[in-house]
């Protein structure tokens, strides 16, 4: 086993930074939409961090798919990121979706 990652798990670390990164952008316009009264694009920003996550866990189902063949991967300090971001992303993503929530609630009372 080598001291680095080959070029396809540093693909993947990558693609999961940029996603989860993406999408935890796309989950914060969500609330700042909602927090201004538009709810549609809300909406479309919450669809869009959903696809970013998605995307995200291709990229790590990539990872763990290839250390289930045999082929492990180096554990380094931007693969530990890459899995901190992504767990961070999907929290602030689901918190996202209850904030949309009461902001729409309250705009109804």
């Amino acid at each position: 086993m080598s001291d680095t990652m080959s070029q396809e798990q540093l693909e993947a670390v990558m693609g999961l930074i940029i996603n989860a990164g993406n999408a935890k952008s796309d989950a914060m316009e969500a609330i700042q939409a909602a927090k201004d009264g538009n709810f549609d694009l809300a909406q479309e920003k919450l669809e869009a961090a959903d696809q970013a996550l998605v995307e995200a866990h291709h990229s790590q189902t990539g990872l763990l798919t290839e250390e289930a063949s045999g082929n492990p991967m180096t554990v380094t300090l931007l693969a530990v990121h890459s899995q901190d971001h992504l767990m961070t992303s999907i929290t602030f993503n689901d918190m996202a979706k209850e904030v949309v929530d009461l902001y729409k609630r309250l705009g109804n009372e």
